[in-house]
């Protein structure tokens, strides 16, 4: 009797280990399990922003209480060169960070000293210069503000490669990708699926396109969906392709990096 109890509970495990077996399995040999889709980097930025107590258009830029327009392509909030060419960009790290957290926003610089003459350098005494705190959401004024500036780089959603890019671009002088004067040659802006509220988030803006073209892998580029009024809705639709791939970058693309390059008439 406690023998054939024993083996009905033997089979009984052994049929529920093969199960859990054939659960963890690929259903064909070769063939590599599904991903988990990841955001791109406009929405992340978007959720880690909710809740934010104060304005930002365009989903993440501060507006300047020294300047009344977002237009940055002259001189006075371009970052100086110094004698050497280089472009050195003075910064502060919030204390607030963890060691780790501080090595992820200094490896998201190390592209721009690699491939541009744009030197993020810890400030010594500057009266111009970046504070990078972990405010509430990510966040950047556009170029050089005056004084002290704040760069919000949460440690709840911002810190991964491309988020940290993105908003040190912002405080360099840069715009979002689709909000280019020419942009309606590249993309269309479909008004019928953005919220009234958002509506300016899509504006066209007067930028100085450096004779560059248009970047839809750009790390400055919003999602198809970005503010989309109905889940899933494209608010952005690339033309005339209008497959092609916007919102996925997870560093600076070579066209980024081209526009730093030439605003700063880098001699790289």
């Amino acid at each position: 009797m406690k023998l054939n109890l024993f083996s009905a509970v033997l089979a009984t495990l052994l049929g529920l280990s093969a199960q859990k077996d054939s659960l963890v399995q690929p259903q064909e040999e070769g063939v590599k399990p599904t991903q988990a889709h990841r955001p791109d980097i406009m929405s992340r930025i978007l959720e880690a922003n909710k809740g934010v107590d104060h304005t930002l258009v365009q989903g993440d830029v501060a507006l300047s209480k020294r300047r009344n327009a977002m237009k940055c392509w002259s001189e006075h909030c371009k970052w100086g060169k110094s004698y050497n060419g280089l472009v050195e960009v003075p910064y502060t790290v919030s204390e607030y960070y963890y060691d780790s957290e501080k090595a992820s926003i200094k490896t998201a610089m190390e592209m721009f000293h690699r491939r541009t003459c744009v030197r993020f350098v810890p400030r010594r005494g500057q009266s111009d210069y970046l504070s990078i705190e972990s405010d509430l959401g990510c966040w950047s004024t556009i170029g050089r503000d005056g004084g002290q500036q704040v760069v919000s780089l949460s440690v709840y959603g911002c810190l991964d490669r491309g988020t940290v890019q993105h908003e040190l671009l912002h405080a360099l002088g840069f715009h979002h990708e689709h909000t280019r004067s020419d942009r309606d040659q590249y993309v269309r802006i479909n008004w019928e699926n953005i919220p009234a509220v958002n509506a300016f988030d899509f504006h066209k803006m007067d930028t100085n396109n450096l004779n560059t073209p248009y970047d839809y892998s750009s790390v400055m580029h919003y999602g198809r969906t970005t503010f989309a009024s109905t889940l899933g809705a494209d608010t952005i639709t690339p033309i005339p392709d209008s497959f092609v791939p916007i919102g996925q970058r997870e560093d600076m693309s070579d066209i980024d990096i081209l526009r730093i390059n030439k605003l700063y008439e880098c001699n790289i």
